[in-house]
């Protein structure tokens, strides 16, 4: 059989963690010979980018004494912008076929926009991913898109964490029915194939195909264990990972990456309930083998040979040439201006043409390296790092024991993940803390889901809850509130939730969603120690908080700013609070109540504020105005004000050091 020609996809959202389910896929491809080819981006590029490439080859076909990759920027560029100067710049006019490469390379840009490159689709099998439900509209352009570029006897499958919680809604927006849960038995893609794609190493190569940068790198990423005991209503795990598996093994699959693609150093495991596992010591056991018991220290790995090594022998031409070419960046960028190495790495490159990563070659990659290959061991000295396990997904408090928190004290962990999502746990969660601080552990982050059953005071308790326990144990704890959102359409919903982010629950209205968010983005999405910044961000009680979730949102925004504001015109946070307080005061309660409505739907263009003829009324909201518009208005007095404020605040959101 010919190796097919296989492009695995991922929609172009925003993302921490690298797509598994598709670098354990381009394992199977590749181990089956297939050519791969991973992309995330804009898909009319990659279209672009595939012509660009084919029409070089063509005209090196014709014309191989031209430099054809130093031309393939402005080939490229003629393509897509369809501006002549591009074409102009490319000489060609030396060679007796130089009508013909001009006509090659404007056929390249008319195949683009004539669209005829829907009629040629090149792909053999596509494999796109899906991530959260809220990204229903770039995922579904994505397939949809994709659609044109698998042949007709091709195939498209469609898989991941969407795919499985709403298969029928995406078979109906698409035509296209996906693959449900994990790729666990053999022969899912290919019926005489008996490897099984979820046990596969990944593919760490792909990663180096694209621009984006995934934030969580230089990890091993895995599971020692599948699915979970609990079938919590919010929880998508149920769907996508059914059956609790308790143990797969890990040692095998970390040996593998070292071979291959180098030493990581951490370890991100997205187990969904690790202490349910009756191996959990066994898997202990393994983690700490594998390199990652307390206090294990990482050194990084000569990277730069590597990835040079990989490029010679052919594992992913396209992901180690851009590789190569970064690492080069990398060293010169490094040695710039500090050492006499720098001339000869920019002499070198100079010579052996490593100009753009868009056109540098293979050939000069592999001829330059034994230049640089000295210099780099002679700069690049890593020192030891601490290396860190993550149970990414969290741990359940509600299993926390003695036994298996000392197991857990006895490996790299940092920080331990417990989740906190109901005020209900606070017993449990409370116990978890303690017995795992007593084993000495000192660092913890936690979810805490809100906007689902919860109230926006449940929210404040917990996050107390933490800060009280920082300052009595002496320990870090990072809070992190994540916003629910429905993974399925509810029944009889005039509006699907689920494919966006607006979603308001029972006890929540959409102006103190945005207040939270609001809050958040001053604290960077994370509420940490120090009860001073606590209470400064969500207020000193109950009723603070309560208080701040009705502030207008640009002073949340720019607390300090409208703090000091008060004391140089009538108007800040402190006037608002006069205002707010003696509304909620003086006004009936008919008239409290329509106010109320329309600040918490956040809409302040309301045609009712205009019939408030009360001038308590009026003045309450003109602080609701858009003042955040103001602010980057560079006409506005509060744009002058705000810049007077920034040369010399006289308030600061500091943390206290403990």
């Amino acid at each position: 059989m010919n190796p097919r020609k296989v492009l695995l996809l991922e929609p172009n959202y925003s993302n921490k963690y690298p797509p598994i389910g598709l670098m354990k896929m381009a394992t199977y491809f590749r181990n089956r010979g297939d050519e791969v080819v991973f992309y995330k981006g804009d898909l009319k590029q990659f279209i672009i980018e595939r012509i660009a490439l084919q029409c070089i080859k063509e005209c090196r076909d014709l014309a191989p004494e031209i430099d054809w990759e130093s031309n393939y920027p402005a080939i490229y560029s003629f393509i897509r912008t369809r501006k002549k100067t591009f074409l102009d710049s490319i000489d060609y006019s030396n060679s007796p076929y130089n009508l013909l490469l001009e006509g090659k390379i404007n056929d390249a840009k008319n195949y683009y926009w004539t669209g005829e490159w829907k009629k040629h689709p090149e792909w053999d099998f596509i494999g796109v991913t899906t991530l959260f439900t809220f990204y229903w509209d770039i995922t579904i352009e994505t397939i949809n898109f994709a659609k044109l570029l698998v042949k007709p006897e091709g195939r498209l499958m469609i898989g991941g964490v969407l795919a499985s919680i709403q298969p029928t809604e995406i078979e109906k927006a698409t035509g296209i029915k996906p693959h449900v849960g994990v790729l666990n038995t053999p022969g899912e893609i290919d019926r005489d194939d008996t490897q099984i794609i979820d046990e596969l190493p990944l593919d760490y190569s792909i990663l180096d195909e694209i621009e984006y940068e995934y934030p969580m790198s230089n990890a091993y990423y895995g599971y020692t264990t599948r699915g979970c005991i609990r079938k919590c209503p919010f929880c998508a795990v149920s769907t996508l990972e059914p059956l609790f598996i308790p143990y797969i093994p890990l040692k095998e699959r970390i040996n593998g990456v070292n071979c291959k693609y180098g030493e990581q150093k951490d370890l991100l495991l997205m187990d969904n309930n690790i202490l349910a596992s009756p191996n959990f010591e066994q898997i202990i056991s393994e983690i700490i083998s594998c390199g990652f018991g307390k206090g294990a220290k990482f050194t990084q790995p000569n990277v730069f040979n590597k990835a040079f090594e990989n490029l010679a022998e052919g594992i992913n031409d396209r992901a180690y040439r851009k590789k190569c070419f970064r690492e080069i960046i990398r060293l010169y960028e490094k040695l710039k201006g500090k050492s006499e190495d720098a001339f000869t790495v920019y002499h070198a490159m100079d010579d052996f043409q490593i100009r753009d990563i868009a056109t540098v070659t293979k050939d000069s990659l592999l001829r330059i390296y034994p230049t640089l290959k000295p210099l780099y061991e002679k700069h690049f000295k890593p020192q030891p790092k601490q290396r860190y396990v993550d149970f990414n997904q969290g741990v359940d408090a509600r299993l926390f024991n003695e036994s298996n928190v000392k197991l857990l004290a006895s490996i790299a962990i940092r920080p331990l993940r417990i989740a906190f999502d109901d005020l209900k746990c606070r017993p449990a969660y409370e116990k978890a803390v303690r017995l795992s601080v007593r084993a000495g552990i000192k660092d913890f982050s936690n979810y805490l889901l809100y906007n689902y059953k919860d109230s926006p005071e449940e929210l404040y308790i917990r996050l107390r809850i933490n800060v009280d326990l920082c300052d009595e144990l002496g320990v870090s704890i990072y809070s992190f509130p994540m916003k629910y959102h429905p993974i399925h359409n509810e029944v009889g919903a005039e509006i699907d939730y689920s494919h966006n982010r607006d979603y308001i629950g029972v006890n929540w209205n959409r102006k103190y969603i945005r207040a939270i968010q609001a809050i958040l983005n001053s604290t960077k999405g994370k509420v940490g120690k120090g009860t001073s910044f606590f209470e400064e961000a969500f207020g000193k009680d109950l009723a603070e908080f309560k208080e701040l979730l009705e502030m207008p949102e640009t002073f949340i925004l720019y607390r300090f700013f409208f703090k000091w504001l008060d004391n140089v015109i009538n108007f800040g946070t402190e006037h608002w609070r006069v205002c707010w307080r003696e509304c909620m005061r003086t006004l009936d309660e008919t008239t409290k109540n329509e106010i109320l409505d329309i600040i918490h739907s956040n809409n302040f263009d309301d045609e009712r504020i205009k019939e408030f003829d009360n001038p308590l009324v009026k003045e309450l909201f003109g602080y609701y105005s858009s003042h955040r518009n103001d602010i980057i208005d560079s006409q506005s007095e509060l744009y002058k004000l705000k810049k007077q404020y920034d040369a010399n605040p006289t308030i600061a959101l500091k943390r206290k050091k403990s």
